[in-house]
């Protein structure tokens, strides 16, 4: 839930091929003690919120949500300075004017994402007439209409969700993986809001990694957000740091023979639109190298969308390398 409320750690999957792919940066955080009454008292927060929200227009009420995101809960959360820290870090090229342009952008996209989450309705009627776009649509057709699994490669970008509603709407069921929040309250309807967009979804537990993977190799589509930082992930780089990344995506691609499909969805100027592109198929090879591939590929796309990339992410966390 982009850090408003955390995921719990989902447990460490025995098997080399089904490790579960990170989905978020809390991957190697110990769980800890939570108090009941604090997890009522945030939901309530929480639920008041969204409730309020809610209650306005579509139109409306996605443009508040950014506004609220961004001028409220990402001072409140500290989200500004880790933005600029990641800024610094991956583009220290970036003019000031820039910077502060993204710092207040960023968590605005946030906000928006995580509302129409909650607006499922709303969000598949806007996304029914987006066709779905680019140079790898016709390998995705002819890998379905063969029966042969696909992966596809996401991220923290514009909003993945809206891309789920659109593969749905065509066709296609996108199987996702989720990862459960600490707060089983909130847990409850986020997931709840999840499945509204579209089923198959997974838990990031050893149960729900294994349907994950059995879906895949039963030939069918999987997503995965990709852009996370990995502890035990291989040596790649991003925006040319050092990245850790999970090479579970390009492996179960390899050993499932699976089309390997980067795919991004994009917001359009007006806030409430979206744009996608299927891109071409990553070719099979080592792992590692598909992985970077993928960063790169990435890497570009957010490049000419930098507000719509998700840079409170602590992507690279250079002090762990520092630090050994």
């Amino acid at each position: 839930m982009y850090g408003i409320a955390r995921r719990a750690r989902a447990p460490r999957s025995p098997s080399p091929h089904l490790r579960r792919p990170p989905l978020s940066e809390t991957d190697a955080m110990p769980r800890k003690n939570r108090s009941p009454r604090a997890d009522r008292a945030q939901d309530l927060a929480i639920r008041a919120l969204l409730g309020a929200v809610m209650a306005l227009p579509y139109e409306r009420r996605v443009p508040l949500m950014g506004w609220i995101a961004s001028r409220v809960i990402a001072p409140l959360a500290g989200w500004r300075k880790r933005i600029r820290a990641n800024l610094a870090h991956a583009r220290p090229d970036l003019d000031p004017r820039e910077v502060a342009r993204l710092v207040r952008a960023v968590p605005d996209n946030v906000g928006r994402t995580l509302i129409e989450i909650y607006s499922a309705p709303e969000l598949k009627a806007r996304v029914a007439d987006t066709p779905l776009a680019g140079p790898g649509l016709e390998a995705l057709r002819a890998a379905r209409a063969a029966g042969r699994p696909v992966v596809m490669v996401c991220a923290h970008l514009g909003n993945f969700d809206a891309l789920r509603a659109m593969m749905f709407h065509n066709g296609y069921a996108l199987a996702g993986l989720y990862r459960e929040m600490n707060n089983p309250a909130f847990n409850a309807h986020y997931v709840a809001a999840l499945k509204s967009i579209g089923e198959p979804l997974f838990a990031t537990d050893k149960r729900g990694v294994t349907g994950f993977v059995r879906h895949l190799a039963d030939g069918g589509i999987v997503g995965i957000l990709t852009d996370l930082y990995n502890a035990k992930g291989a040596d790649v780089s991003f925006f040319g740091q050092p990245a850790p990344t999970s090479v579970a995506a390009c492996a179960w691609a390899v050993r499932y023979d699976a089309l390997l499909l980067p795919c991004y969805c994009l917001r359009a100027p007006d806030g409430l639109s979206f744009r996608n592109r299927i891109d071409a198929p990553v070719a099979h090879g080592d792992p590692v190298a598909m992985t970077q591939e993928v960063n790169d590929r990435l890497e570009a796309v957010v490049r000419e969308n930098m507000e719509q990339w998700f840079w409170i992410h602590r992507r690279w966390k250079p002090e762990r390398r520092r630090d050994g």
